[in-house]
């Protein structure tokens, strides 16, 4: 490799560095999306290297259409292949705000069609059966049980459970702001069983968990500090292995839950998206499908003419 071209890889690096700096410090992207981007973009300059292209500048529609079919080739889902040129859409859109290409190479190129598949979501009576799992008389307990129904009752993400912090609570008007992707704030409601909850848990539990460290957060683990994703995960696998819900349940299906509750008992699809913090309806309107396919279940299961084998219909 020449000292030019050594030159040329060493800046295509460098753009890269800049770019996740970017998105850390100016879009506010949470961790696991910038370690995705990160992943795709390595990968990415790992295909120009083996192209022998090691100028920007090299990069047009053409390149970008062979790097295509080379992850196509390795059988990747439609939805990681989306998520790949959406990389690359946001690291070309941001040279070019920074001037240092003058044509974008990604204007020619379009997402591939999503696999569509339906969220999982709680049925019945297994939301109650994983609540009944915690001791809430416990400091850990009552705030594993707060967990999972804030979750539920708010529709937040994960991460943005974890962020909350006390002064972020109304708790006359039962209001939580909420800090979402992009940095977007938003205020979401909480019900009367979460209250119940979230009322010992602060009064008197929390300060347990606390001991002598200063926390501005709701959520605190076994060691006064803040919890983690990771550890709201983990915390929600232990107690379904200790319920008798015969599933995989993760923050996000509760979040599912919720969406699909609200649309099945007549919220309104804006009003969804809005607690929700989706920026694009299309993304809400998943969960249509989802209290489409739960009323035809229910017609079928319940009414007397809509059942298979029936003689008289």
């Amino acid at each position: 490799m020449t000292c030019g071209k050594i030159k040329m890889v060493i800046v295509m690096i460098e753009l890269k560095e800049q770019f996740i700096k970017y998105l850390e410090i100016e879009k506010r992207y949470s961790k696991y999306t910038i370690i995705n981007y990160q992943k795709d973009l390595e990968v990415f300059l790992l295909f120009l290297n083996k192209e022998d292209i090691a100028n920007i500048l090299k990069v047009d529609h053409q390149v970008i259409r062979n790097y295509l079919i080379n992850i196509y080739n390795k059988k990747y889902t439609s939805k990681t292949i989306a998520r790949k040129i959406s990389t690359l859409r946001s690291f070309f859109k941001y040279l070019l705000k920074e001037h240092i290409i003058e044509i974008n190479p990604m204007l020619l190129i379009s997402n591939p069609k999503e696999e569509k598949k339906l969220p999982r979501l709680l049925y019945g009576n297994e939301l109650e059966i994983m609540q009944k799992v915690p001791n809430q008389n416990t400091p850990l307990g009552s705030r594993d049980a707060l967990i999972i129904e804030m979750l539920y009752s708010t529709g937040i993400r994960v991460s943005e459970l974890v962020n909350i912090k006390v002064s972020d609570i109304s708790f006359n008007d039962n209001i939580i702001k909420i800090l979402g992707k992009g940095n977007k704030e938003r205020y979401v409601i909480y019900g009367s069983y979460c209250k119940k909850l979230l009322n010992p848990y602060i009064n008197s539990y929390r300060q347990t968990l606390i001991k002598d460290k200063d926390t501005p957060y709701l959520f605190i683990n076994k060691n006064g500090t803040r919890l983690t994703d990771r550890g709201v995960r983990l915390i929600i696998d232990n107690i379904t292995k200790k319920s008798t819900v015969k599933k995989k349940v993760s923050p996000h299906m509760l979040r599912h839950t919720f969406a699909t509750d609200m649309l099945n008992h007549g919220a309104d699809l804006k009003t969804v998206q809005e607690l929700l913090g989706h920026s694009n309806l299309k993304t809400t309107e998943i969960y249509t499908h989802l209290t489409s396919n739960y009323i035809k279940q229910v017609y079928e299961n319940t009414h007397p003419r809509a059942k298979r084998g029936n003689k008289n219909g």
